[in-house]
């Protein structure tokens, strides 16, 4: 599997495990001036702006570590432009990262709630 295919199959993994979870997708590979929006979920009124990261190996550093503070601080820019375009600035958001290892071929999912703030 390549690099693409891992990361398409890493999307597709994450939002099954959201969707078990009761998450309601709103949108998928969200595109913006910034770059991209893996997932935007909803649940309980709050949307969810959720970054996957999927590793066949740890040699790099783990896929958590992988959102550094340029990562967030470009996807803090992307969230505030999608609210801002669909004009849902009163409701309650968050960032979430969702890490998939690969371990002899099998996915391992890691679902981290509320990774990080974005200071306005």
């Amino acid at each position: 599997m390549n690099r693409r295919q891992r990361g398409q199959s890493g999307e597709d993994l994450a939002w099954e495990h959201l969707r078990r979870a009761g998450y309601a997708l709103i949108e998928r590979n969200a595109r913006g001036r910034f770059g991209e929006i893996d997932l935007v979920v909803e649940r309980s009124g709050t949307i969810v702006f959720v970054e996957v990261r999927s590793r066949s190996t740890p040699r790099f550093g783990s896929a958590f570590e992988s959102v550094d503070a340029r990562k967030q601080h470009r996807l803090g820019r992307l969230a505030m432009a999608y609210l801002s375009r669909r004009r849902l600035h009163d409701r309650r958001a968050r960032f979430d990262v969702i890490a998939i290892q690969w371990q002899d071929g099998a996915p391992v999912i890691d679902h981290l709630e509320n990774a990080f703030e974005v200071s306005g």
